[in-house]
């Protein structure tokens, strides 16, 4: 890897990961972005950043982790789609300040689009909130401004596990002690 002629498109990748926001907490942003992979492949040109190996991106609460990560970049330069792959790709964040626990997904394939604020998991979909609520599916689409999920069929992809059904599991809420009077 020839670091003088990749460093700009890393750098500009980097500032544009920290600059999506919406999928991890306000100070995470702030935070470095490590990227730790076996081999990095970088098309400066066409704006993309290919790492493979065993690959872990970590910002802050933010963890990215798959056999392989594509990045690239829209015109304006900033993050366009982040895409995992491996079996099975992950990913975690904490969703707000204070939380114990992060979201976590799995998938064959992850894809964090920045300028949708949207994350897609296809293929052994699986989705676990902080209350340890599971949804399973072929695909789910979580929108992480709206806080809103779908869940069903992947339709125009392959998968190796067909789930024609969506699979959820709810705890119970927990209830608070009551004030002895």
């Amino acid at each position: 890897m020839r670091l003088v002629k990749t460093l700009p498109i890393l750098l500009s990748l980097g500032a544009a990961l920290g600059s999506a926001s919406a999928w991890s907490l306000p100070n995470d942003q702030q935070q470095p972005i490590r990227i730790q992979a076996d081999d990095a492949q970088l098309d400066d040109k066409n704006g993309i950043a290919t790492y493979k190996g065993d690959v872990i991106i970590t910002q802050g609460s933010m963890i990215v982790k798959g056999n392989t990560v594509t990045m690239t970049r829209a015109p304006n330069g900033d993050i366009d789609v982040v895409t995992s792959v491996g079996n099975l790709a992950y990913f975690e964040q904490l969703q707000t300040q204070g939380d114990a626990n992060p979201v976590k997904g799995y998938g064959v394939t992850i894809q964090y689009h920045a300028q949708q604020n949207r994350v897609v998991l296809i293929d052994k979909a699986k989705v676990i909130d902080k209350d340890n609520n599971v949804t399973q599916g072929e695909k789910i689409v979580y929108d992480t401004v709206k806080k809103l999920a779908s869940a069903g069929r992947a339709t125009g992809s392959k998968v190796t596990e067909s789930r024609p059904r969506i699979d959820m599991v709810i705890q119970p809420k927990k209830k608070t002690e009551e004030k002895s009077q």
